[in-house]
């Protein structure tokens, strides 16, 4: 891998994309192991357009040791070093005639386990079994995400484009004009997988190809929290 190539893409760009992470016979377990699990549980969410399961990691312990391999611990060692943490998981699966698309956006909050008054923490948001919140932006700076496709994924089954170097601070969606603003389209093969900075403006088109695209989304972090609050999925690596 070359390391020192991708820092400065997700150090300029706010994203990068790895090839060969996991090969055929490690995907094909770890969908073995999400199949086989009883769906039943409120964090799964399942409609025509969507099935995700929420607190992944949490859901389905088994399948985290299969996501972690030796090339994954490495890569993140490589990339960011040691004190980074889990801080959130999620499956998703979009379906082949999915209509499901995403807007233009930042993901500006981190889930924790409880709701309290407290400066520069805000706006707050319920979901399943935990709350989101919008931390201050250093925070958000400093955390990294990674996207793990099960799934070949290109422009026409729903792969992120990206709006690169957008990661420097939270900005107004309703301020700006995608129509003129360079946009990347980050194809990935099965198997790769995409590292991003939260504040890397993205977005996701309805699939037009008749093809799956099933992607573990990963979370971290390495922020200390207020006392008064802790992360909701928090996870050693």
């Amino acid at each position: 891998m070359q390391t020192a190539r991708h820092q400065e893409n997700i150090s300029s760009k706010g994203f990068t994309l790895i090839d060969d992470v996991f090969n055929a016979h490690e995907i094909a377990a770890i969908l073995a192991v999400i199949n086989n699990t009883d769906q039943s549980n409120p964090t799964f969410r399942k409609t025509e357009d969507l099935f995700a399961i929420r607190q992944f990691f949490k859901e389905i312990p088994e399948v985290k040791a299969l996501v972690f391999n030796e090339k994954l611990q490495s890569i993140v060692k490589d990339l960011f070093g040691d004190g980074y943490f889990i801080s959130k998981s999620i499956y998703f699966d979009k379906p082949k005639k999915s209509n499901w698309f995403v807007a233009w956006h930042q993901d500006l909050t981190i889930s924790v386990d409880n709701k309290v008054a407290l400066p520069d923490y805000g706006p707050w948001t319920l979901k399943p079994n935990q709350f989101a919140v919008q931390p201050p932006v250093d925070i958000l700076k400093d955390n990294f995400t990674l996207r793990i496709h099960l799934d070949d994924t290109d422009e026409g089954n729903g792969a992120l484009k990206v709006i690169p170097s957008s990661h420097s601070d939270i900005l107004r969606t309703g301020e700006m004009d995608f129509s003129v603003q360079q946009q990347s389209v980050c194809s990935v093969s099965a198997g790769g997988m995409m590292i991003m900075r939260p504040l890397l403006m993205h977005a996701s088109n309805r699939t037009t190809s008749n093809k799956q695209r099933r992607v573990i989304h990963i979370e971290f972090s390495r922020a200390a929290l207020p006392e008064d609050i802790k992360w909701a999925e928090k996870e050693s690596i």
